[in-house]
């Protein structure tokens, strides 16, 4: 072959990173020597894939043809890497797990347990992730595993449970006065949401229509700051089953419904080449939330 994987991964990367000097830092390349290679890559096929407007390059028709096809070839190499490991090593080194913050803890880290149980050589990175952070971390590899409340496209999800989201406030707060509260009502009010921790396409979900609004990074800080009378926040209703009943907390009667309901699935991020030690993951986790839906039954 004329290419090599190199100029195929370069020529990606400055089309996802949107420019050479990013593409050169996501390489840890100079930008130099990534423009040569994409021009040594330009000048070796029988049609432009790129075509340069201003400091911008461009794909051309056939470049996003040829676009596809690089990422796929490079999606194989690397599964072709990872398989040549699995083999010489029986069990993967690691397994990488994402888990949406809607993910109920007890069961994850069950599910986690019952495997290191099994397997205690194989070590575990757990990334927990929010809305187009689970997505990301999938598209981009970084993990073996993710827990997400949206399969992304290309992908098969295994349903676990259904995480039901909840609008609550402090039983001080002046929403928890009201008998019904309006979409009105709540534009009126702080809204207390927490951040994507995607970096390449985030994501709002949700109501969000309050003209005041704080974002935060976790559930956690979120119900401590709804907690603190701060603003009210829709929340998973497993986060805050025991403030509910102590009293501390109030589900809002909204006049739009009270309750959304979100499917969280379990995807296997390369379904039909996954190592031994990952099937056992997912089937650990699979098993303990099954155990989740029959103790919430």
């Amino acid at each position: 072959m004329k290419i090599t994987l190199e100029q195929w991964q370069t020529f990606k990367t400055v089309i996802d990173e949107g420019s050479f000097a990013k593409a050169a830092e996501a390489l840890n390349k100079s930008q130099s020597s990534v423009s040569y290679i994409v021009a040594r890559l330009q000048e070796q096929l029988p049609v432009p894939p790129l075509v340069q407007r201003g400091r911008k390059a461009e794909l051309t028709e056939a470049g996003k043809v040829l676009y596809r096809h690089a990422a796929s070839l490079l999606q194989e190499a690397e599964q072709l890497e990872k398989t040549a490991a699995y083999l010489a090593s029986g069990w993967e080194a690691e397994v990488a797990v994402a888990a949406d913050a809607l993910t109920p803890t007890a069961a994850l880290l069950c599910g986690l347990q019952a495997f290191s149980s099994l397997s205690p050589a194989t070590r575990i990175r757990l990334f927990e992730t929010t809305l187009s952070g689970t997505d990301e971390a999938l598209l981009t590899g970084q993990v073996d595993i993710a827990i997400t409340g949206r399969v992304p496209p290309g992908f098969l999800g295994t349903p676990l449970l259904t995480i039901t989201m909840v609008p609550v406030t402090a039983t001080s707060h002046p929403l928890a006065q009201l008998t019904t509260v309006t979409e009105k009502d709540l534009k009126q009010q702080r809204q207390i949401v927490v951040r994507d921790s995607g970096t390449k396409r985030q994501q709002d979900v949700g109501w969000l229509g309050a003209n005041q609004r704080w974002t935060v990074s976790s559930f956690a800080t979120s119900i401590e700051a709804v907690k603190a009378g701060l603003g009210f926040a829709f929340l998973p209703r497993h986060c805050v089953e025991q403030l509910l009943t102590e009293g501390s907390l109030k589900i809002l009667p909204l006049q739009m419904g009270t309750e959304r309901s979100i499917p969280l699935q379990l995807v296997v991020a390369n379904q039909s080449n996954a190592g031994p030690a990952v099937q056992a993951v997912a089937e650990k986790l699979i098993e303990k939330f099954q155990q989740e839906v029959q103790a919430r039954r």
